[in-house]
């Protein structure tokens, strides 16, 4: 056996033994298991000839949160019965700064989930360069059929236990699934009824009450920003692309603007129903429309097809069997399966950037890689979200609002960075940049140096 596969044989070895124990010790959360091995499958062989990381446990530490708060959530129908939702708060690390990362109101939501967000949300944060830790948060919570109200009470109820746990230099909370303007509202109206301060303690706040211009925008331009720089490294562009999106909330309809905007086409946009399908590509005012549909009027993706002549709806599908240059998975976790991603490669895809958390089954992320398919992770796609978020915690400290030219520039160049340092930390022998492995050592290597300052705390 040669030195090199002895290495390999010996690294594959710490690996499973290392996943033995995560799996041990996390029991039934599969979602919070795929996320550490798909890090740590990176982190191994970079780690192997760098002892101080082995024995000061490093990945070991970085897998077990901090704290997690677990509380009940009562609140009070319309009808005025009693109701009860779980409430969580996992603050996984905060070796670079307070947690930072959002709150998820959905019905999925469990401790698994929220396990690997706040797991994945310490490497993005550290990726943007900004000092933020990883923590994530949430309710099994629906808001979906509520009434303004009811998530009125909802939200005042979760905030009035979240509200001893966060502050603005221990733990911002920011948006979610579920969670947006108006959540953030009535939970923000709450923390300050409660401890009578006006902080930063939540981001993505309106902008009359302490919110950051290009908020709303920032994971879907970003995520965009990403891929060109991805196709450019490459000896690509953007311009004439056919780009596939799923999803039709704030990320997939601002990734379908800026699409445009780069001289792109956006082809389909999807929720839980079923997805539509442009075949010209969508133009802005059908952009704005969808956006009024679901931000507004809280509609369905299928009333897109009854509005406009040229778009067709596809029930109970996902938008991944339509020919395209790119993909841009933007709804939830493991919407892509090894299916999914074998037809878009049959289908002769270039470039796969994850705009949601992980939306990529682990099969699908290897059937890419094995095609020489440029995939972007989603802790570097969509790294812009809770970048400008930590733009917005640094003008409320400073008490400044920036304006949205500036904060535009600003998000560009922090694409841009985080695309440099998956480069440097990815570039292979031969083949593409393997933008997987980058992204999780450029992102550990700064965490992990702050732990080792520490000691072993």
């Amino acid at each position: 056996m040669s030195k090199s596969h002895a290495t390999d044989a010996k690294t594959n070895e710490y690996l499973e033994r290392y996943m033995e124990g995560v799996e041990h010790r996390n029991p039934g959360e599969p979602e919070f298991q795929q996320a550490v091995f798909e890090v740590a499958a990176s982190i191994f062989p970079y780690i192997a000839d760098k002892p101080k990381y082995h024995e000061n446990q490093i990945l070991e530490r970085m897998a077990e949160p901090e704290r997690v708060m677990y509380f009940r959530v009562p609140w009070t129908d319309d009808e005025g019965n009693v109701r009860t939702n779980r409430g969580f708060r996992v603050q996984f690390n905060s070796a670079i700064g307070p947690y930072k990362g959002g709150l998820r109101f959905h019905p999925s939501v469990n401790l698994s989930i929220l396990k690997f967000l706040g797991y994945e949300q310490t490497f993005k944060n550290s990726l943007t360069g900004l000092p933020m830790g990883g923590g994530k948060g949430g309710a099994n919570f629906n808001p979906k059929g509520k009434s303004d109200n009811e998530v009125m009470r909802f939200c005042q109820s979760f905030m009035t236990e979240l509200y001893r746990h966060i502050g603005e230099d221990t733990d911002v909370p920011a948006g979610d699934i579920g969670v947006g303007g108006r959540e953030i509202g009535y939970m923000f109206g709450q923390y300050k009824r409660i401890t009578n301060r006006f902080v930063g303690v939540l981001t993505g706040k309106g902008l009359e009450f302490g919110g950051s211009k290009m908020r709303t925008e920032a994971t879907g331009y970003g995520a965009m920003f990403f891929l060109r720089n991805m196709l450019e490294h490459a000896g690509d562009s953007l311009e004439g692309k056919r780009v596939s999106i799923s999803g039709s909330g704030n990320v997939a309809t601002h990734a379908a603007e800026k699409t445009l905007q780069l001289g792109g086409k956006p082809l389909t946009l999807s929720d839980s129903g079923g997805f539509v399908h442009c075949a010209d590509g969508f133009t802005q005012e059908q952009i704005d429309w969808v956006k009024e549909l679901k931000n507004v009027r809280r509609g369905r993706i299928s009333e897109a097809a009854a509005e406009f002549n040229n778009i067709e709806f596809h029930e109970g599908k996902r938008p991944w069997g339509v020919e395209v240059d790119c993909a841009l998975p933007s709804a939830t976790q493991n919407e892509v399966n090894s299916d999914d991603a074998a037809t878009l490669i049959k289908n002769g895809v270039k470039a796969v950037a994850e705009a949601a958390n992980m939306p990529c089954e682990q099969a699908a992320v290897d059937a890419f890689t094995e095609a020489n398919v440029m995939f972007g992770p989603a802790k570097a796609v969509n790294a812009g979200g809770v970048g400008v978020s930590g733009l917005e915690m640094s003008q409320n400290s400073a008490r400044i609002a920036w304006d949205e030219d500036h904060l535009r520039s600003l998000l560009e160049g922090m694409m841009k960075d985080i695309h440099d340092s998956c480069v440097e930390y990815g570039t292979q022998e031969s083949g593409p940049v393997n933008y997987l492995a980058g992204a999780n050592i450029a992102g550990f290597v700064k965490v992990a140096d702050a732990m080792l300052s520490y000691g072993h705390v």
